[in-house]
């Protein structure tokens, strides 16, 4: 994966700005174990830690949250679980989190710091492929089970989580702006964030 072409993908299209948003908003705010995961990250991956939700887009997540009240979320990618643990953070003590992913190994790499976060006993990982999952957790009358979905995995399965989260959620881009039973916006954090809600 070329590291030049994904930062040209980004929102900002500027290292400089970036650099300055983490390092004086979003860095001095970061807990610590989400400080170590991402260190962890860049000594396991190197170039791909950039798949991990960035320390902004993850802190402005956790301000949801917060303001939702979220107690039960979803989460769809969790690589090694920077947004995992942003939201474990976030969540009461008797909240939960469902997060899938194909790559237990990513997981593993994040986990001994949501142990050490104290927060591991929010976490039902899912090791497997998203769709079958949520068409399982259908199936098991789950819908309305959720207050909070995340979703940063595959982007060509976008459109297909969405139809099956509308199910799950109590509560991209150009399909989310057409759909009438949703209201959402497009935000420039990170590499961008749809932030979608159910009507």
């Amino acid at each position: 994966m070329d590291l030049e072409k994904i930062m040209e993908k980004t929102i900002l299209c500027s290292k400089a700005l970036e650099e300055y948003i983490l390092d004086t908003s979003a860095y001095p705010n970061e807990h610590e174990q989400l400080k170590e995961l991402r260190d962890a990250t860049v000594q396991k991956y190197k170039h791909l830690s950039i798949l991990n939700t960035k320390a902004d887009e993850a802190q402005f997540i956790s301000m949801l949250l917060k303001l939702m009240n979220a107690k039960n979320t979803i989460e769809i990618g969790t690589f090694t679980g920077y947004s995992l643990l942003t939201n474990t953070l976030t969540l009461p003590v008797d909240g939960k989190i469902l997060a899938i992913d194909f790559d237990r190994e990513a997981y593993e790499v994040g986990l001994p710091l949501i142990k050490k976060a104290g927060v591991e006993h929010k976490v039902d990982f899912i090791h497997g492929t998203a769709l079958p999952i949520l068409h399982d957790l259908i199936s098991k009358r789950k819908e309305g089970s959720f207050d909070f979905a995340y979703v940063d995995a595959d982007k060509e399965n976008y459109i297909n989580y969405h139809e099956l989260l509308l199910k799950l959620v109590k509560k991209l881009n150009s399909f989310l702006a057409s759909d009438t039973r949703v209201e959402s916006t497009l935000l420039s954090i990170g590499d961008g964030l749809t932030l979608c809600r159910r009507k």
